[in-house]
């Protein structure tokens, strides 16, 4: 009986801090909970839920691209956080490849968060709207963190990035 309120309570209380921690948790279009089977980069993971993997692009943050300084560091950044875990996705949006754009959490961590906390990702201000990331990116570039310890002429932001490779 005690087991089983210990559970209730835990269960309650995470619910809890889900919602208040995150305003995209609160308009969650759907959450999906998986096994994390494949890090595809800084920002992408595929989770197997039933024998169907799914295709997750963390949301509102943007992580180097393959090929620009700080990726290999980026993708092994999120391995640590999530390779071979169980994450709960929060489900902001599909993107136009068809990726599920979310909320990363593993247990209580924010994995979103982290990874701009720890300077492996930029916050991606075309689709940010969590004021804390600011907050994160900033206190990773006043530390010099990440990304941030490389020198500013290797800090090209992995949109104009992509935009400078399209031409």
């Amino acid at each position: 009986m005690i087991k089983k309120t210990l559970f209730y309570l835990f269960f309650i209380s995470t619910i809890a801090f889900f919602y208040v921690t995150c305003s995209d948790v609160q308009s969650a279009k759907k959450v999906y909970e998986g096994k994390v089977v494949k890090v595809t980069d800084g920002d992408s993971i595929n989770i197997l839920i039933d024998e169907t993997q799914f295709r997750i692009r963390l949301a509102e943050i943007d992580a180097p691209e393959r090929g620009q300084p700080y990726w290999k560091k980026s993708r092994e950044a999120l391995a640590n956080y999530v390779a071979g875990k169980k994450v709960q996705v929060f489900e902001v949006a599909i993107d136009r490849y068809e990726r599920i754009v979310g909320q990363v959490y593993v247990g209580d961590v924010w994995v979103n968060g982290e990874l701009v906390k720890g300077g492996y990702a930029y916050v991606y201000p075309r689709y940010a709207t969590t004021e804390r990331l600011y907050d994160f990116e900033e206190e990773a570039q006043e530390s010099q963190v990440g990304i941030w310890k490389l020198p500013e002429s290797e800090r090209i932001r992995p949109w104009k990035w992509r935009k400078q490779k399209r031409r």
